[in-house]
């Protein structure tokens, strides 16, 4: 009896042990900048990075003289990280149409991904990431920066929980900057985000996901009737294979949103505007919150506020990663980060490229 007792004390141990533990990640890729944050996210001590896939040595080089690894951690295939490193998940930071080869390689072994928005190219690249993940039972989330805003889920609360501002209406979302090129980002970058197959398109892909994104939340997964988009370009010289500028119209049956993705910002923004019967919400910013109950015909009661950080795990796509594959959190079927939210986003994507390709709405089937 006494050794039984000793066993399971051990394997609660055990189990406590690996819960605490940082997780085991492997990086994906280097050509998406947003890979800066995974290396400082590191510190932090959820998440360890054991091993990346590069074969662009000097790219890999420069990262490592500016964050201190060793390039013996740098492989050329995930094949090899996977069978040298033993990881827990994978991080995927490469173009949008490799995160298709990432899953095929990784879920099949039990590997749960991390990708960077968008979750695909299209849905039939989606549709066969969905099939790996629910086949091989891993964890398939999708990374957007705006995901971590406390002003996000602080519009998610007061819309959803306290119905301050009434039923949703009109949802208006603006993101986006100058231009990769105006803003510098790096030619390995530059190359693929620019790119009509790798990166899906333009503005219309790289900003118009996190209205899809957004928009899909607060409507709590519900498909839009119809998408109605149009693309222009308006800096050939920068961008000569691909949209620019892209405005898509999301229609429900009691609203509508309009998203707003662009590379002509000349300020760079990621904010969101809600209209409800009573009311609007405005997320200005990360931080910056405000919320304005209607009074007459054009006054208005206005508090503002200046919001703290959200509390970890919530704070940090890759401590969100570890809390979610250590079963410390189950996401909820349409949160930001969950597939069933991200398949959707696709599929809005997909319709609003068509829209815009052949100046038509788009029906969705219901």
């Amino acid at each position: 009896m006494k050794k039984s007792l000793l066993i399971l004390a051990l394997l609660f141990a055990l189990e406590v042990h690996a819960q605490d533990a940082a997780l085991r990640v492997g990086v994906i890729g280097l050509t998406h900048t947003h890979v800066h944050w995974i290396f400082g996210s590191e510190p932090r001590g959820e998440i360890d990075i054991v091993g990346i896939v590069e074969p662009n040595k000097e790219l890999a080089q420069r990262y490592a003289d500016q964050y201190g690894f060793s390039m013996d951690m740098v492989f050329d295939s995930i094949e090899e990280l996977i069978t040298k490193t033993k990881p827990e998940a994978v991080t995927a930071f490469g173009t949008i149409y490799e995160h298709l080869g990432v899953v095929r390689a990784a879920a099949p072994k039990g590997i749960h991904v991390m990708v960077e928005k968008p979750l695909a190219v299209n849905m039939e690249h989606a549709k066969e990431m969905q099939a790996l993940a629910e086949k091989h039972n891993i964890q398939l989330l999708t990374n957007y920066e705006t995901t971590w805003y406390p002003t996000n889920h602080k519009a998610y609360e007061v819309l959803k929980k306290d119905g301050t501002i009434g039923e949703v209406r009109k949802v208006m979302v603006h993101d986006g900057h100058k231009g990769p090129k105006k803003i510098g980002v790096n030619s390995e970058f530059l190359d693929w985000l620019t790119d009509p197959v790798q990166n899906g398109g333009g503005a219309i892909v790289d900003f118009g996901c996190y209205g899809a994104n957004l928009m899909t939340w607060l409507m709590d997964g519900k498909r839009p009737n119809s998408v109605t988009a149009i693309t222009q370009q308006l800096q050939a010289e920068n961008n000569p294979k691909v949209d620019d500028e892209s405005i898509i119209l999301l229609q429900y049956d009691d609203a509508v949103a309009i998203i707003q993705g662009s590379w002509n910002w000349p300020i760079g923004r990621k904010d969101m505007e809600i209209y409800g019967l009573k009311g609007t919400i405005v997320a200005h910013n990360r931080h910056d919150f405000q919320v304005r109950i209607s009074e007459g015909y054009d006054g208005f009661e206005e508090e503002r506020m200046t919001l703290k950080e959200r509390s970890a795990p919530y704070d940090d796509p890759f401590a969100y990663l570890a809390a979610v594959v250590k079963n410390k959190i189950t996401p909820e079927k349409y949160d930001l980060s969950s597939l069933e939210n991200n398949m959707l986003v696709v599929e809005i994507l997909d319709a609003a490229r068509e829209s815009a390709k052949t100046n038509k709405t788009i029906f969705l089937n219901k």
